[in-house]
């Protein structure tokens, strides 16, 4: 895709340098003239919103002015061949000046303590962490269209700012049609006759591109949060909750296929690169699954298979059946070559008999897991340390995984005023000496908890740093594997 590749080399530019300043210069002024103005310009707060995720738009805009203002100048026919490496120079210089107009970074200062390239390049490495709780609702027909006859460019600007800075973890090609097709709907549908008729036809022609949109940003953040390894067992574990009675050996291909589309694709350019893998994808899990499992089924039922895929993960974790305990690895197993295959097994079986356990606390166990392999089986008495691990855990795991089941079993299943209920109730049991005020501090903050953290597409990250507030710190002595 001929944008996305523009949009690359534009962020590109200064780490290119080393290749040479003329080179550079020669890339960006081929694009912009390629492009026009006004596209690269789109591209560029698309960029910026995009790597700087918590900055203001006032941020970006100025940021996006000065780019664009650069390209436009050094790229013309009678520029001087210095001045885009001037120009760059002058845009580090002021990023680096007090009150800097430019998105604010912690690492800002450490890299203008250098000069020259490596400031360049030091500044140009700097990222914001992306938002996990996108920001971005999309008002109704009416205050978009007021909105955009207001102001059509502004509309327009603040738009590709709040959209690509909520969704910046969804691959580049995935957000430039995204947001495409949105600003063409409002376009079209704000000076139509039949406005409501037509906002209804283009959001249904478009829904392939806002669940792509969805669905990419939220495996994209988990697979730069976990890596590929971690994110194979992630959704091991999750198919393992919707179909427990699938077997290990039936999901874990899926797993593995899963994480290698969303390696291959969140950093790709390739125009179709996650909606060709992921629809390819998702045959195979309907293929696989579909008539083993009604629901599945159902879901596997309709032709476009993004929203099949939509559909798969949407799915609520299925009744836990009754099986035989979880069959714990050997010390030997856990310290050999394929310790990994093993752990993973474990922790799925751990999810089949705890469907209600989301990501974020199996997540924890995962780590643990890590930690006990690295604790334990490089020390002089690999045995002793691992029985002793076991032995902490026994007491431990138990209690933590049942408190998380019920906790977001109850919030599953009962509607959010009867569950802040049952933990009003909960809690007055657990504290009779609480005052009125505390019980309902604590009842909000886990309600709270659960309704960001208890579903299957919790974010990670956020949710990673509450579980241990919310429900102790069992796990935390890196033993969770050997309850």
């Amino acid at each position: 895709m001929r944008a996305a590749l523009t949009l690359l080399l534009l962020l590109a530019a200064v780490h290119a340098e080393h290749r040479g300043r003329a080179y550079v210069r020669d890339k960006v002024c081929q694009e912009f003239k390629t492009l026009g103005k006004e596209n690269f310009r789109t591209l560029t707060i698309i960029a910026n919103s995009r790597k700087y995720s918590n900055a203001t738009f006032e941020e970006i805009n100025h940021l996006v002015h000065e780019i664009v203002s650069l390209a436009e100048t050094c790229c013309a026919d009678d520029a001087d061949p210095s001045c885009y490496d001037a120009g760059s120079s002058a845009l580090s210089a002021k990023s680096c000046s007090k009150g800097s107009p430019f998105p604010a970074h912690p690492g800002t200062a450490g890299c203008c303590a250098h000069e020259g390239l490596e400031q360049k390049l030091c500044l140009a490495a700097l990222r914001h962490p992306p938002q996990e709780l996108p920001r971005y609702v999309q008002p109704s027909n009416e205050e978009l269209c007021q909105a955009f006859k207001k102001d059509p460019k502004d509309f327009a600007d603040r738009f590709l700012y709040e959209y690509a800075s909520s969704y910046s973890e969804a691959p580049l090609p995935v957000l430039l049609g995204s947001t495409r097709t949105f600003l063409s709907m409002v376009s079209t549908c704000c000076i139509s006759p039949m406005p409501t008729a037509c906002f209804l036809k283009e959001k249904l022609e478009r829904k392939s591109f806002s669940l792509l949109t969805l669905m990419s940003n939220r495996a994209c953040s988990r697979f730069m949060a976990y890596g590929k390894d971690k994110l194979t067992f992630s959704y091991l574990t999750s198919l393992a909750q919707k179909m427990p009675s699938a077997s290990f050996e039936d999901l874990f291909p899926l797993s593995e296929d899963a994480a290698e589309v969303f390696s291959q694709c969140c950093d790709s350019v390739a125009e179709d690169c996650m909606q060709k893998k992921l629809s390819e994808h998702t045959a195979k899990v309907c293929a696989a699954l579909s008539a083993r499992d009604e629901r599945f089924a159902d879901c596997c039922k309709g032709k476009n298979l993004m929203q099949n895929y939509f559909c798969i993960s949407a799915l609520p974790p299925a009744l836990a059946p009754k099986l035989p305990e979880a069959q714990k690895p050997t010390s030997e197993q856990l310290c050999s070559e394929d310790a990994a295959r093993h752990t993973k097994r474990y922790l799925f079986e751990l999810a089949q008999r705890h469907t209600n356990i989301p990501d974020v606390f199996l997540s924890k166990l995962y780590d643990a897991t890590e930690n006990v392999r690295e604790e334990c089986c490089f020390a002089k008495d690999a045995s002793t340390c691992l029985d002793s691990k076991r032995q902490k855990m026994g007491k431990e795991l138990p209690p933590f995984l049942e408190k998380a089941n019920r906790l977001c079993r109850q919030y599953t299943e009962l509607t959010f005023l009867d569950f802040k209920k049952r933990l009003r109730e909960s809690l007055t049991q657990t504290m009779p000496a609480a005052s009125p005020e505390l019980l309902e501090q604590l009842v909000e903050q886990r309600a709270d908890f659960a309704s960001t953290c208890c579903s299957p597409n919790s974010p990670p990250l956020f949710c990673a740093s509450k579980v241990s507030s919310e429900l102790g710190d069992a796990c935390d002595g890196g033993s969770c594997l050997l309850g």
